[in-house]
């Protein structure tokens, strides 16, 4: 079998049962182990599925059901905690900052050193917990109706504080991006983020690079407002060259200016 039709197996497998295993890919066309891994690599770089722990899962999953909190933890927790690092480096003292919901967010507080009058506001219960234990941070936590899929606070409520708020800086998370679309996968916190970035000095978003050509339930905002994207090195040249159009990317390894 030519590498071009195994790759198209691939994507057909994967699309047809959602979730795959080496195990499977390997049984299924005959192929070594290795060659498998490489090829999932190579469509995961290219943004045609998602690399999972042990196999890959399609993108096509907008309106599956949503993975819980905990278990979006421990998916891709390398190249998050790369994008965290990356956010970490930006944020400086004296400045008011809005961190939305979202486990790439839960994860800047643990790279922020030696900041002083610094005010973190968010509607996300685990971002709170994880800044309120930092000296010289006041941390603000927004309230409403709790949502403990992502630990959220959201709805009316919410929304009202944060537009009465301006702040110097705004992350949020995303769980796809395709084209110039920012996609979340309930309404009520793309609205929460949405009331954020407009009122943001400057408007960042966080994205591991498994989420670019990824679609999810609900379009929240639009890459030609954004002021740049934060994601890995590791994203395909193809990819970054394409978001490239609408927005700044600021690459994890890159110094930010």
């Amino acid at each position: 079998m030519l590498k071009k039709e195994r790759l198209m197996s691939i994507l057909k497998l994967v699309d047809q049962n959602e979730i795959v295993t080496v195990n499977d890919l390997v049984e299924t066309l005959n192929v070594s182990d290795m060659t498998i891994r490489r090829d999932l690599d190579e469509l995961s770089k290219s943004g045609k599925l998602i690399r999972i722990h042990g196999g890959a899962q399609s993108i096509s999953d907008g309106g599956k059901e949503e993975l819980s909190r905990n278990e979006k933890r421990e998916l891709h927790l390398k190249e998050k905690e790369e994008v965290a690092k990356k956010a970490a480096s930006m944020i400086e003292s004296g400045e008011t900052i809005y961190l939305g919901p979202g486990t790439t967010n839960e994860l800047i507080a643990k790279y922020v050193d030696d900041v002083s009058s610094l005010r973190i506001v968010t509607n996300s219960l685990p971002v709170f917990e994880g800044w309120n234990v930092k000296d010289g941070v006041e941390v603000v936590l927004i309230g409403g109706t709790y949502r403990e899929r992502s630990g959220a606070f959201i709805g009316g409520l919410t929304n009202s504080v944060i537009d009465r708020l301006k702040f110097t800086k705004a992350f949020v998370g995303i769980n796809g991006i395709h084209d110039e679309r920012m996609m979340t996968a309930n309404t009520e916190e793309g609205q929460a983020q949405l009331a954020a970035l407009n009122n943001a000095g400057l408007k960042l978003a966080v994205c591991d690079y498994h989420k670019l050509n990824r679609d999810d339930f609900y379009c929240f905002y639009n890459l030609y407002n954004l002021d740049a994207l934060i994601t890995n090195k590791q994203a395909s040249s193809g990819s970054l060259r394409h978001y490239q159009e609408y927005t700044k990317i600021i690459l994890a390894e890159d110094s930010y200016g």
